[in-house]
């Protein structure tokens, strides 16, 4: 990883007597925090060491994509420094010039040569462009990581109910930026470990609750614009931290309730991969809006996820208490029955199946801005997808 060069004996580091791969200055060459060197990204041999290793996976292992993490302690020159502890650039600035030339170099090499894969950006900052084109004046990565969403959600869900009113911006302020980048959502493996405890684990509630709180948690994943990222061990619930010394504990799929998001997120896949509503504006504007999502005191959202086709849509209801919420009614766009794709609250999951029986159909009472709503029953901890009914289905 071009942000990570390890100080090993064996390694690059002082290869050959003399700082060839890194800077011999600490101020420039060494990461404090991490104990490991920093690349000269201004050298031509450097750079073509590093591309080359991304090549090799690419070519030889065959991997989609590639993620380079920490992106920011590359843009930065003061990147975890104190003042006086790092060297401006040419022009007196904190940016690292050598490192943007090296990252967009990166991406238009590996585009060039593999147009089938991606890469990715583990970055924090606001730095613009991350995932433009290089020719628009970005680095040239295909995705950021939108590292914002993960911190806001899992500190929402790690609400207790009662709390969540107080807690309600965390779980929305990620749309006010959706639009900038390109966004990956990554519940990945930095969630899991060095005493986070496991996703299921960081849910409140008793054993029930925190099923439930696990399900809402990963139907927000899906039903919010980004692509997806979920971590080993996710897909059924694990109980413990990840550790890359043991297995996986793949026997808790003989438990019916691990077995539930098992399932949950088998189905997800097959919505989101049957809806183009769901996956077509993960990255664009009008992908996704909201319905409503300012009823705090019911901690409530409802959206929309609309399709380049104006008749292609997903509505989508997320109760985030544990009270159900009767005669709830939202606006919709078009007037027919609704057919509830998916209620993570069905029994399959584990949940309750309290819902809608399967269908909903509009009246035409003015909710939200529209002419005709919806008068739904919310499970408790729950999401509903609900996909409009084909006119000669009605």
């Amino acid at each position: 990883m071009p942000a990570h060069f390890p100080d090993d004996d064996h390694g690059l580091g002082w290869f050959d007597g003399t700082h060839l791969y890194e800077h011999a200055d600490p101020r420039q060459g060494r990461h404090m925090d991490w104990g490991t060197l920093i690349y000269n990204y201004g050298r031509t041999e450097v750079q073509n060491v590093l591309i080359a290793n991304a090549l090799f996976w690419l070519d030889q292992y065959h991997v989609d994509g590639l993620r380079v993490d920490a992106v920011a302690s590359m843009l930065y020159l003061d990147y975890s420094r104190e003042p006086g502890g790092w060297i401006p650039n040419r022009h007196g600035g904190r940016e690292n010039l050598e490192a943007v030339a090296f990252l967009r170099r990166l991406n238009e090499v590996v585009y060039a040569q593999f147009p089938d894969t991606f890469t990715v950006a583990e970055d924090s900052t606001a730095w613009p462009g991350v995932s433009r084109p290089t020719n628009l004046g970005g680095l040239g990565f295909g995705f950021k990581w939108d590292m914002g969403w993960m911190h806001d959600t899992l500190r929402y869900l790690a609400q207790g109910m009662m709390a969540r009113p107080h807690h309600h911006d965390d779980i929305t302020f990620s749309m006010l930026y959706h639009d900038s980048e390109n966004y990956v959502l990554p519940l990945s493996h930095d969630e899991v470990v060095h005493g986070k405890r496991s996703l299921h684990g960081r849910m409140p509630g008793d054993a029930w609750e925190r099923m439930a709180n696990l399900r809402l948690l990963y139907a927000w994943l899906f039903a919010h614009g980004g692509k997806k990222l979920l971590f080993m061990g996710g897909e059924f619930a694990q109980g413990r931290e990840w550790n890359h010394d043991t297995a996986l504990d793949w026997e808790l799929l003989e438990d019916p309730a691990h077995k539930g998001i098992h399932d949950l997120l088998r189905d997800l896949n097959g919505l989101y991969r049957g809806s183009p509503s769901l996956y077509e504006g993960d990255c664009q504007p009008g992908g996704f809006a909201w319905i409503d999502c300012g009823d705090r005191f019911n901690s409530v959202l409802t959206l929309l996820r609309r399709a380049s086709d104006p008749a292609d849509f997903t509505v989508i209801a997320f109760n985030f208490t544990a009270l159900p919420r009767h005669g709830y009614r939202i606006g919709v766009p078009r007037a027919g029955v609704y057919r509830e794709a998916l209620n993570t609250d069905s029994s399959h999951y584990g949940g309750r199946n309290l819902g809608n029986t399967g269908v909903a159909r509009t009246e035409t009472v003015p909710a939200h801005g529209f002419a005709q709503s919806l008068n739904l029953t919310l499970p408790p901890l729950a999401a509903l997808f609900l996909r409009p009914e084909p006119a000669h289905h009605r």
